[in-house]
This record gives C-alpha cells, sequence and structure tokens, in this order.
C-alpha cells in the first residue's frame, strides 16, 4: 500500500487511490490509528477509539471489491463528537462523568447517515463540557471525563470550544474529517483556531436525532475538514428529512449534491460580499488578515461592499442567554429521559446532583452556574422566555443579516471568526477578545469558516454567512476563497507560539 500523508490528501484522492488499490479502508484506518497513538497523548483530541474499527474497514473493503463504493464516504475514518449517540461499543458521554457507563440504545441521525454512506466511525473527540454549557468561566476543551484538548499550533494555547477534539484531531490529520455541533460558534470558532475548515448548517438542514442538546432554535450538526470540498462531501451526506426531527421536514436548501463534489474554483466571480466592521477591529493584526482576504476576494473576481455593520454581541447576548438556559433545561430532560439507564442520570436535576457529590473530579477549575440557571426557568411557555426569542431572532434576522443582505445586495457577510487563540487558563476561563459567531447562530443561518491567516503562527479564519438555506453559495465562495489564498499549513505541535516572527501570514 502506497504512503499516505492526510494532510495532502482529500476524500477525492483517497478515492482515487482506493480505486487504483494504492490505499484501502483498512491501511486508511490502520494509519490514523497509528497517528492516533502517535499524536493524541500530546493534544488529548480523542476520548474513545471505535474497537471495531479495523473490523469495519475489512467488511467495507471486500464490499468495495464485490460491489464497489457506496458513496466517496466508503472505507474514510470520520470522528464524531462525544454528544452524537453511537449505538455501538462507545460511549456518548458530553464530556460529563455524570454519563460515563452510559450508552446509547440506537445511532444518532447523522451518525446512521454516516454509516449508510461506508465511513468508518473511528471513535469520538473530546469537547468542552456539556458543549461548553457549564460556567461562564469554562476553559474551552476541558471536560471532565477527557481533561483538557490542546492546540496542535501551540500546546499551551486554546483549541477554542465546545467541538474541541473535532477540530484539533482533523488539523493534526488524526481523520479524514470529523462531526462537531454548534450553539453558538461551537464549529466555526474552533476550526478557525485550529485552522481547518467548518460548517454551520441551516438550522433544520442536519437532524438533532439523538445528540445531547442544549437549544432547539439554535443547534445543529456540522462537518469540519481540512478543505472547503472535503467538508461539502461530508454536509452533503449527512442531511436529509428526519420524521422525528420535524424542522428537516421544513428545510428549504435547495441542497446540490453533484456541486458538494465538484465546487468551481471560480465561484466569487460576480458575487457581492459585504464586511461587518464593527466585528473587526479587536486586533490590528487580524485586521491586516482581513485586509489580505479582501485583496483576494477582489481578485477572484468578487465586489466587497466595506464598513457596514451588524447587530452586536452585546445587543444579543442578554436575549440569547434566556433563551438557551431555558431550552436547555426542557430539551436535556426530554433527552435524558429517553436515553439512560438506571446507573445515571435522567434530568438536569440529577445532573447538577452529580456534580455536587462529585465536585473535586467534576468541578476543579469552574463550577456549573449555567446548569442551575437552567435548572430555575420556568419553561417554553414562559412570557419571559417567548419574549426573548422574539427580540434575539429580530436583532440577528430581521435587523441584522436579512437587513444587511436586503438593503446592499450582498450574496454573503464575511468577518473574522473569532480571535487567535488564546492561553489555556484553568483559573481565569477563555480570554476571547472578538468573533462573529453569534449572530449566524442565533439566527439559525449558515456560515463557513476557512483559514485565512495565521498572527505568529496562531490561526485565523474567516467565517462567510448569509440568510437561510444559503450552505451552496457559501462553499462556492469559501472554496474560491481557499484556492485562490491557500493560506493552510500544519500544525507542527510546538510547545509556544514563536513570537520571533512578526509576520503576518495572510497573502495578499
Amino acid at each position: 500500500m502506497g504512503v499516505i500523508d492526510l494532510q495532502v490528501e482529500t476524500i477525492k484522492s483517497l478515492n482515487k487511490k482506493m480505486a487504483a488499490a494504492e490505499v484501502s479502508a483498512r491501511s486508511l484506518t490502520q494509519h490514523c490509528l497509528e497517528r492516533i497513538e502517535k499524536i493524541n497523548p500530546k493534544i488529548n483530541a480523542i476520548l474513545e477509539i471505535n474497537p471495531d474499527a479495523l473490523e469495519i474497514a475489512d467488511q467495507l473493503d471486500q464490499e468495495r471489491a464485490s460491489n464497489g463504493p457506496r458513496s466517496l464516504l466508503h472505507g474514510m475514518p470520520i470522528l464524531v463528537k462525544d454528544n452524537l449517540d453511537t449505538a455501538d461499543k462507545m460511549m456518548t458521554t458530553a464530556g460529563s462523568l455524570a454519563l460515563v457507563g452510559s450508552y446509547a440504545k440506537q445511532d444518532s441521525f447523522v451518525v446512521r447517515k454516516l454509516r449508510d454512506a461506508g465511513a468508518i466511525l473511528l471513535g469520538k473527540t473530546n469537547l468542552s463540557e456539556w458543549a461548553n454549557f457549564r460556567s461562564t468561566r469554562s476553559s474551552s476543551g476541558w471536560s471532565s471525563r477527557g481533561g483538557q484538548t490542546r492546540n496542535p499550533y501551540a500546546l499551551d494555547r486554546s483549541p477554542g470550544g465546545s467541538s474541541s477534539g473535532s477540530a484539533a484531531a482533523v488539523a493534526a490529520g488524526l481523520c479524514i474529517a470529523a462531526i462537531g455541533t454548534e450553539t453558538d460558534g461551537s464549529i466555526v470558532s474552533p476550526s478557525s483556531m485550529n485552522s481547518i475548515v467548518g460548517v454551520k448548517p441551516t438550522v433544520g438542514l442536519v437532524s438533532r436525532t439523538g445528540i445531547i442538546p442544549i437549544s432547539h432554535s439554535q443547534d445543529t450538526a456540522g462537518p469540519m475538514a481540512r478543505c472547503v470540498e472535503d467538508a461539502a462531501i461530508v454536509l452533503g451526506v449527512i442531511t436529509g428529512p428526519d420524521p422525528d426531527d420535524e424542522i428537516t421536514t421544513l428545510s428549504s436548501c435547495p441542497f446540490d449534491m453533484d456541486l458538494m463534489s465538484d465546487l468551481p474554483a471560480d465561484g466569487l466571480k460576480g458575487a457581492r460580499i459585504g464586511v461587518a466592521r464593527n466585528y473587526c477591529g479587536y486586533h490590528e493584526r487580524v485586521d491586516e488578515i482581513v485586509a489580505a482576504a479582501l485583496a483576494a476576494i477582489v481578485r477572484a473576481g468578487g465586489t466587497v461592499i466595506d464598513d457596514l455593520e451588524l447587530s452586536t454581541m452585546a445587543e444579543i447576548r442578554p436575549h440569547e442567554s434566556i433563551v438557551m438556559s431555558t431550552e436547555l433545561k426542557a430539551g436535556l430532560n426530554k433527552y435524558l429521559s429517553e436515553r439512560t439507564t438506571q446507573d445515571t442520570v435522567c434530568s438536569l436535576a440529577e445532573v447538577i446532583a452529580f456534580n455536587e457529590k462529585n465536585s473535586v473530579e467534576v468541578m476543579p477549575y469552574f463550577q456549573q452556574e449555567l446548569l442551575e440557571l437552567s435548572q430555575s426557568r420556568n419553561g417554553l411557555d414562559d412570557p419571559d422566555y417567548l419574549d426573548a426569542l422574539s427580540k434575539s431572532r429580530r436583532l440577528a434576522r430581521d435587523d441584522g443579516i436579512d437587513r444587511l443582505t436586503s438593503q446592499h445586495r450582498l450574496d454573503a457577510i464575511i468577518a473574522p471568526t473569532t480571535c487567535p487563540p488564546w492561553l489555556i487558563d484553568w483559573v481565569g476561563g477563555d480570554n476571547r477578545s472578538g468573533g462573529s459567531a453569534c449572530i449566524a447562530a442565533v439566527a439559525g443561518y449558515p456560515g463557513v469558516t476557512v483559514p485565512a491567516g495565521y498572527v505568529f503562527g496562531l490561526p485565523v479564519g474567516l467565517s462567510f454567512f448569509s440568510t437561510a438555506n444559503s450552505e451552496v453559495k457559501l462553499l462556492k465562495f469559501a472554496h474560491a476563497f481557499e484556492k485562490s489564498t491557500q493560506v493552510r499549513s500544519a500544525p507542527s505541535l510546538k510547545a509556544h507560539a514563536s513570537f520571533a516572527d512578526h509576520t503576518i501570514t495572510g497573502r495578499i
């Protein structure tokens, strides 16, 4: 079998090698397992390996030989975040010790779609515990079950949250792609901070069935990969109507599977791209990367409409907090009551009690005030909740993304996804200085982040976002930007950022 370098290979290139018998599902899976054994102790991205992965790979190789591949994902090792149910020998815990020993009764919809496409579930990734909805002073990428995930570009830096392990594993080449979930930034932010591509779909494009919830109005799963085309291919596999998640049957996204596997290099030609300037300005070196990105968009045939302003996080967050905390209580109680066994917790109140009883192991650095806030909420018919939901959607949609795109005839809006990775801090918690994920998340609208540059070797991503069901054009724009800039470089697993190099990496 040939040499495999996952920092270079794509899903399509691996399919060609499989067709030529240069690579097999077995050899590819074995390669990933060997890299995990070597690299994961440094970055702590993976909680659990599927013990049946090699056996599944052998079965898929036999199937390919006799019947051909099921899809482009046939034989591709994929990691999934540890809040997606898998009905196999792996646990689903959301990183919480309260769910250790609990196994899902059936696959989540996303996992079932991956298996049906012939993907190999390689393992479960670490995450910010309870998808980073436990404390206002949390450390992204830390869970009581798994400990701290680290950024492969600088091991003392945050990997972002909450899909931290998925992002770090993809960046380090431990899998072909991974699945993350997002309520507010949990796909795009860690993708940006690990210099990979992350796609946050329109809420309703991807089913949430079998995913440990936070907010039914904002939750979604999505793909994370090293290039836009790979992310698009995975997204095409996991979408589709699910009778158990009614919102997916209402989705009107004109998802073009053929386009997803053949994105055009000139996708920015003729596009009108707006710049949300009030989501810039928090770091001069990030602003220089944005300037380089704008030059690249113009060079690729796009038109830039600059100096636009969107609703701010300060305006949205107070309402979003009420929405998320209210919906968590309702959603988590329902999920736990349907999934867990006698030996594990079956309600939010029991999670809180478990954490208090086991505080030394569960809460050594930060507490659970967000869970306690959720427990105090009055339910989905509470007037305060309904008012907050209405206001947050108006700010994010009608007075936000919809207003800007309509007023300026925009195809998409761009802004830096988040700030460069901060130092891991178990005392003070995360130290995020800026980012644009909030508005698309609250609106339930799609966003794609793509590597845009580096500050002292630390990754910075650029987000393309727009109105509901605009995934196809956003992926076209992100792919064209990626091809015209070719910014991404593989991580070197350095202990610290390199401050000797003052160059701003973002090609003009």
